[in-house]
Parts: structure tokens; sequence; C-alpha cells
């Protein structure tokens, strides 16, 4: 038997939350409690589905320098080069549902499938963002606000386009952002974000956070946390 147990977080489920902790105390086992933001971290889908009802969310974008996703005229494959695109396809293995809204849906068709090997199996299900109705093997969802909108989901990837990024940001439903810039400019062409709501400068300022940056080929992958 232990003598000393290091937890690096308790568990928010009202089912559970302690007695495990009651339990080892009563047969004697030290119990320290670090609420550490490393666990906290790894467990980010879990903790916000239990404390929030909503999966933790993740918005990826990619950009221009300009901020364009796509030429006037609709061209956007490819913004980004190759090492950029795989990486995208690993956060695509770790999400349990990936999201686009109903344009890019219609438009592109995407696949939206991890096409890396050995993670082929770990496909996330294809959500988009519609009040209409959705082709086979996708799911629908009409207002990302609604209790119970992503039922057990507990880690969600948006991945596009303008449209269905403006509706997260708006609704402040993004926790992580994915922005890949390509060392491009292409002017006139379609912005990366539509209208988000905001009435004044002021109020964009003090939300995001850099986390961490990285090169992937001739572009730069910079990750930004949602400063609550």
């Amino acid at each position: 038997m232990p003598a000393r147990v290091v937890i690096g977080c308790t568990d928010p489920d009202p089912r559970t939350a302690g007695a495990g902790i009651a339990r080892l105390r009563e047969h004697g086992i030290a119990v320290e409690v670090l609420d550490s933001p490393a666990a906290r971290a790894s467990l980010a889908g879990y903790l916000l589905r239990q404390t929030a009802g909503r999966p933790h969310t993740t918005l990826k974008l990619a950009t221009s320098l300009d901020g364009r996703i796509a030429l006037a005229n609709g061209e956007s494959q490819w913004i980004t080069g190759p090492q950029a695109r795989a990486h995208v396809h690993a956060e695509r293995a770790r999400a349990d549902v990936i999201l686009v809204g109903g344009g890019t849906l219609r438009a592109d068709a995407p696949r939206l499938d991890v096409r890396l090997p050995g993670l082929e199996q770990r496909s996330p299900e294809r959500w988009v963002l519609t009040r209409g109705a959705v082709p086979a093997g996708w799911q629908g969802v009409a207002d990302i606000a609604a209790p119970g909108a992503f039922g057990l989901t507990q880690y969600l990837f948006v991945e596009g386009g303008a449209g269905a990024a403006a509706t997260f940001l708006a609704a402040d439903r993004v926790d992580r952002l994915l922005l890949y810039r390509a060392p491009i400019v292409i002017g006139d062409g379609v912005a990366c974000i539509g209208d988000i709501g905001l009435a004044h400068l002021g109020e964009a300022h003090g939300r995001w956070r850099l986390n961490a940056q990285q090169r992937l080929g001739s572009d730069l992958l910079e990750v930004y946390h949602r400063t609550r």
C-alpha cells in the first residue's frame, strides 16, 4: 500500500468528486492535491465538459499574411504548405468532432479525415453548422450555445470557414486558436473571419495569450489560448 498519493487536480464530476481522496485518507494514506495547471491542461476537454457543459474548442485558421483564406474567386488550395497541412491532420486526430460551416461544406465538400500513416482510424466525427439538411455521414448543429448541442463531445475542432469562425468567436466559444500563416500576400480576397460583433476596439484587447510558436516549412504556426 502506498504511503502518499499526489493528485494533479480534483475531479469536478459531482458523482465522484472527492470520493477517492476520502477513501485513501480513510486508509491512512497521505494525499496531496496540487491543482496543477499542466494537469488541468491535459484534461481540458473533460473538465470543461463537466463544469461548463460544452467541449473544449480549437479554431484553426490558415491564412495569408494579410489574413485571407482564399482569392476573391474562391480559390483556396493551397494557402499553406505540406508541413502545415500535416500538422493540421495531427490536430484533427486529437479531436472528437470536426466542424465546418454550411458554406464550406457546399463549396468544398471537404473530407475532414486524418491522412497520416497510422492515424487514419483517428478521424473525428464530421459536423456542419447549418439549419438545413446534412449529407449522409455528417451531423448538423444549428445553435452552438444550446444546452447539449455537442452531446458528450470533449474536444471540438472548428476548421472553417469565415462564417463558422465568426459564430464561435462571437459566442466566446473558442478556447484555443491555431493560426497558420503563409508568407504570401493575396490582397482582395476572402477574409478569414466574419463579423464577431465588436462595437469598440478596446473589446478586442486582452482576450488572447500567445502560448507557442513553431515553424512548419515556410509557414508559421502561432497557438493562442483564450484569457479567461
